[in-house]
């Protein structure tokens, strides 16, 4: 069997089908465009009339044209500068979705015992109403700044670093599983864009979601159509 012969819009490479579920210990996802439905720094730009701007940065930057994931952030978040902290909240309530099938892998993970990890280049705010929303257990995101109910246009350092970019998200994977003891090979990582491949690169099973080219290309699975629970098909 070819990979493109698998399933349509599902393409399998470098492994044979099916694996269990219950071979891995933890699952880790990117949130934008991946679990959900949007990329939330393009959605908050949209409530500064800067939309476009942003929006065409952040695809340049997942298209892999754009290396300096932390530079292109800065930039794009410097475009926030000013926006009302309650926009975030308009943006959450009005705009973000979770992409089909997202609720329904989760679940399978957990009750086949996956930790599950939120990894992302977004933003706190989102994530952890994601990391609620879908009982998962680990989080790592960027935090906005904010002074007198409007974000200043900078990230706030934390305690792991400033900025989770592809290199933060392979470190992030590593750490968990180190922290979970088992090994990067018991792990799955899912994600779209190209600062997600350093983590990908790591896991024992690399999926690209609805993916950049060149992700979709580096991954193991490649789910092009349908939804996240098409891994299921797969791996059950």
């Amino acid at each position: 069997m070819s990979p493109s012969e698998f399933a349509p819009g599902l393409v399998v490479q470098r492994f044979t089908p099916p694996l269990k579920l219950a071979d891995f210990k933890l699952i880790a996802f990117d949130m934008d465009s991946t679990l959900i439905n949007i990329e939330c720094i393009d959605e908050i730009a949209d409530a500064v009339g800067k939309k476009a701007e942003v929006a065409a940065i952040t695809e340049a930057t997942m298209r892999g044209e754009i290396k300096d994931f932390k530079e292109s952030l800065r930039r794009r978040v410097a475009l926030l500068e000013g926006v009302p902290v309650a926009s975030l909240q308009q943006v959450y309530d009005e705009r973000l979705r979770l992409n089909p099938g997202a609720a329904e892998l989760v679940a399978a993970c957990k009750a086949a015992g996956l930790k599950v990890l939120l990894v992302s280049g977004g933003f706190t705010f989102f994530a952890n109403r994601v990391k609620e929303r879908l009982g998962i257990d680990f989080a790592r995101s960027n935090l906005l700044d904010e002074a007198d109910e409007k974000l200043t246009g900078r990230v706030v350092v934390q305690s792991w670093g400033d900025i989770c970019d592809g290199a933060e998200k392979r470190r992030t994977l590593l750490e968990v599983a180190s922290l979970l003891g088992i090994s990067p090979a018991e792990t799955i990582a899912v994600g779209d864009g190209a600062n997600d491949l350093p983590m990908m690169a790591e896991a024992g099973l690399s999926v690209a979601y609805h993916a950049k080219p060149k992700v979709r290309e580096q991954a193991m699975v490649a789910i092009n159509e349908g939804g996240l629970d098409r891994l299921l098909e797969i791996v059950r």
